[in-house]
Formats: structure tokens, C-alpha cells, sequence
């Protein structure tokens, strides 16, 4: 343990300090050519390894048929294609919006948090039973607002605990749902008795969700629990509502529980849309690890979302597979088969040799402002690998006529990067920290609230 922690010690100072010299002349002339559990002993961490471009690296600019996107008018075309393939190969199929879903508003607050916000709890009966499939979605939107005249954006994502774990209000509903219990690297879930949540859970993960400085900055913050969705586990399938949609199930490209939380983000931005409170054209899609998996896809498949924010979503996420590092392609199929379809699972021991990559998931989300975050002690995620996908999915930016990444060498720890993508690799573990936050506000005023028009 002593030479692991020496070993994070001296690549957090390395990269402080670093000026990169070769490495950073390789990285220029490659872009001229072109989890949230512990690192397994099986990954292959280097925290010293300095970010090189893969020469093989797929082309989002390239047609199937091997001719470029010539022009912007063009890109639709690729992008539908990689919409096809990534669907067909990845992250399966998903089902549209069920024509009978309905929301059930059965909590509306308008002197939450000491008068800070108004808070909405609410139903989302995906086939509009009671008893059905839904998520829960709390709402916290701001009482004061610097510009009356508009209704705020919204910060929306997943949670991985409960509703009421993001923060100790006595009036979020608690949880009926199966929560996971025991020893756990990021929380103490002593409060979860028989795998559910007690009062004793309200709040225990609020320091990844600060709600008030959310509040402060002019932002609505909506978020649904995981479980609502899918329990994440191997034996999970019947309490997932992926098994409302069993025609999805016994295929390659099957119905994925990273697409199902992608979905379920999708249908809470059709409440969201339809809220009087909140500026509906202006929701962000955020999530941390492999809920950060999931808002990448949803931005991706959801052209609707403003921007998206991905924190440490590693491999799968923003990670390049290319970039052999860190987790693997089989390695997510072995440990969380569930999370991705069935057709992934050839891909297995290939991650260098794929045909195609998460740079082109990430320009599926091009021109829409993106942030990628990383963390200098997440060997698993690959901070390196992260930094790579936003930077080389920002050719497509630059195609589109958006400026992208502002740089193109690997910045230093605590550095961020600001523009339509951006980038930072923080000090620490896997995690969300006030720095991360404060980058996402600053990101979100920048090229969200910006943009945002008085309704």
C-alpha cells in the first residue's frame, strides 16, 4: 500500500509540475492525423504514462463506407449512422416514449430548505400505473432568482443511494426500493437495514450534491435515484423496468441498464419540459461514474439536452478503449454484464482493435457544450484516457464550427480547462468535490445560462 500511495503521490506532483516536452509533440502531431467500484487488480494502471493520441483511433468524420464528411450540412447522416452502430454494438436498443406514461405531482413545497427553494416530488408513471414502472424525480428550484424575468435551467441527474440521501430535508420521500448495503468504497450505508433505506439515510451523501450553492448559482436541480430504474445487480432484470419491454430482452442489441438510465433521463426531461417552474430547453445531463456513463448517452441519443457533464465515467464513458488503460472492454462485461447489450461482449480482449470508440459518442453530443472531469488517483476511469476522448472529439466540434477543447496537451492537476468542452483532471479519488461543482457552475454559467433566453 505504502508503494501505491508513493506512486499517487509523486503522479499528483509529476503533474503539477509537468511541461510535457516529447510527449507533448507527440500529442500535437497524432491530433494533426487525427466507476464507480475499486480498480481491479486486473486493469492496467499508470499514473506516470503521459496521454498519447492511438494511431488507430476511428474517424467520426469517415462515413461507413470509408468517404469523408465533407461538409457541416453532412454530419446528420454520420451521426446517424453512429446512433445506428453504437445502438446495435453497445448499448442496445431502447424503447420511445410509452404514449400512456403520466407524471403525479404529490409534493409541492414552495418554502423548502428554509425558504431557499420550492421543492417538487414527482411520479413519473412511464406506463401510467400506480403500481408500474416510474421514477421518483425531486425538483428543488430557486426562490430567488438574479433575473426574475427567467425560469431557471436545470441540473439534471441520476443518484446512486436514494432521493434523500443528496440532502437531509425532512421532506424528501424516502425510498422504497432496494438499495445495496454492506462495506461500500464512497458511503457509509449503515442506515440501509434488509436493503432499505431509514431516516438515518437522509443527507449521508450530500457533500456530492450541494444543493444550496446549486440554488445559489441561479440552477433548478433535478434527480431520480438509480434504483428506480434498475437495482444494478446480475439478478436484477425482474425489479428493472427494462422487463416492462421483454420483446428487448432475448436479442444482441438488447434493452442495457446504461441505456435504461439514459432513458429514464430522457423521461424526466418531458416532465421537466412541460414544468411552469423551471426552463425546460435548458436542461443539463450530469452524472458521476457509470451514471456518468449514462448521461453521456442520453446526451448523445437526446439532442434535446442543452450540454453534458460527465464526472470520471471512465471506460464506457468518456474513456477512450483505444487507450488500453485502466478498465477494459472485458472487464465490463465480466464484472457488470448487464450494463451494456449482449453484442458488446464480442469486443471482449479487442479494445485496440474496435472499429469504433467513445470519441464518437462524445461527438454525437457535438455542438452542445460538453465537460469532462477526471481525477489523478482514478486509475480505473483513466484520467488519460478521459482527457483523449475530449480532445479528439473535438475535431467534430471544430468541424461544426464550435471552437472545442481550448488545448491540446493534458493540463496540470487543479487546472480546468474552460470552453464549449471542457476538461479537468483534479486532485484526489473517484469522487464528486465543491472543485468539481464549482467547475460546473462556472462551465454552465459560460455556455448554459448564456444561452438561456427570458420566457
Amino acid at each position: 500500500m505504502a508503494t501505491v500511495n508513493s506512486r499517487r503521490r509523486a503522479a499528483e506532483n509529476k503533474a503539477e509540475r509537468r511541461g510535457h516536452g516529447i510527449a507533448r509533440a507527440l500529442l500535437c502531431a497524432a491530433c494533426a492525423l487525427t466507476m464507480a467500484t475499486a480498480a481491479p487488480a486486473q486493469t492496467n494502471p499508470d499514473e506516470d504514462r503521459q496521454p498519447v493520441m492511438p494511431a488507430r483511433l476511428p474517424d467520426p468524420l469517415l462515413f461507413a463506407n470509408g468517404t469523408r464528411v465533407a461538409t457541416p450540412a453532412q454530419w446528420p447522416r454520420r451521426r446517424k449512422e453512429l446512433l445506428q452502430l453504437f445502438t446495435a454494438q453497445m448499448y442496445g436498443r431502447m424503447p420511445g416514449p410509452p404514449a400512456q406514461m403520466r407524471f403525479r405531482v404529490y409534493d409541492l413545497d414552495r418554502h423548502a430548505l428554509g425558504g431557499k427553494a420550492t421543492r417538487e416530488q414527482v411520479s413519473v408513471l412511464f406506463l401510467g400505473q400506480e403500481d408500474g414502472p416510474r421514477i421518483d424525480l425531486l425538483v428543488y428550484v430557486p426562490n430567488s432568482m438574479p433575473n426574475q424575468a427567467k425560469r431557471p435551467p436545470v441540473i439534471l441527474g441520476l443518484n446512486f443511494w436514494g432521493n434523500e440521501t443528496i440532502n437531509p430535508d425532512p421532506g424528501i420521500r424516502i425510498s422504497d426500493r432496494w438499495v445495496e448495503s454492506g462495506p461500500s468504497s464512497y458511503l457509509d450505508l449503515s442506515c440501509v437495514k434488509n436493503h432499505r433505506a431509514t431516516e438515518a439515510c437522509r443527507g449521508i451523501d450530500a457533500t456530492r450534491w450541494p444543493v444550496e450553492k446549486i440554488l445559489d448559482a441561479g440552477y433548478a436541480l433535478a434527480t431520480a435515484y438509480r434504483g428506480d430504474v434498475d437495482p444494478d445487480r446480475r439478478d436484477g432484470y425482474a425489479e428493472s423496468i427494462r422487463s416492462a419491454w421483454p420483446e428487448l430482452a432475448q436479442v444482441g442489441d438488447n434493452f442495457s441498464t446504461i441505456a435504461a438510465w439514459s432513458w429514464a433521463m430522457s423521461r424526466a426531461l418531458d416532465y421537466l419540459e412541460q414544468d411552469r417552474l423551471v426552463d425546460g430547453r435548458h436542461v443539463v445531463a450530469f452524472g458521476w461514474s457509470r451514471l456518468g456513463k449514462a448521461a453521456i448517452w442520453a446526451g448523445a441519443t437526446d439532442p434535446r439536452f442543452a450540454a453534458v457533464i460527465s464526472n470520471e465515467s471512465g471506460a464506457g464513458g468518456a474513456k477512450v478503449f483505444h487507450d488500453v488503460h485502466g478498465e477494459t472492454v472485458e472487464l465490463l462485461n465480466t464484472r457488470f454484464p448487464y450494463w451494456f447489450c449482449r453484442n458488446f461482449r464480442q469486443y471482449n480482449g479487442r479494445d485496440a482493435e474496435m472499429s469504433f470508440d467513445q470519441n464518437e459518442v462524445l461527438a454525437l453530443i457535438a455542438p452542445r457544450p460538453l465537460y469532462i472531469a477526471s481525477a489523478i488517483q482514478d486509475e480505473n476511469a483513466d484520467p488519460q484516457g478521459e482527457f483523449l476522448g475530449a480532445l479528439a472529439a473535438s475535431r467534430v466540434y471544430r468541424f461544426l464550427g464550435s471552437p472545442g477543447l481550448p488545448a491540446n496537451v493534458w493540463p496540470g492537476v487543479n487546472q480546468p480547462l474552460l470552453g464549449p468542452v471542457s476538461y479537468h483532471v483534479r486532485s484526489g479519488v473517484h469522487s464528486v468535490t465543491d472543485f468539481d461543482w464549482e467547475q460546473y457552475l462556472r462551465f454552465c454559467d459560460a455556455y448554459v445560462k448564456g444561452a438561456a433566453r427570458p420566457r
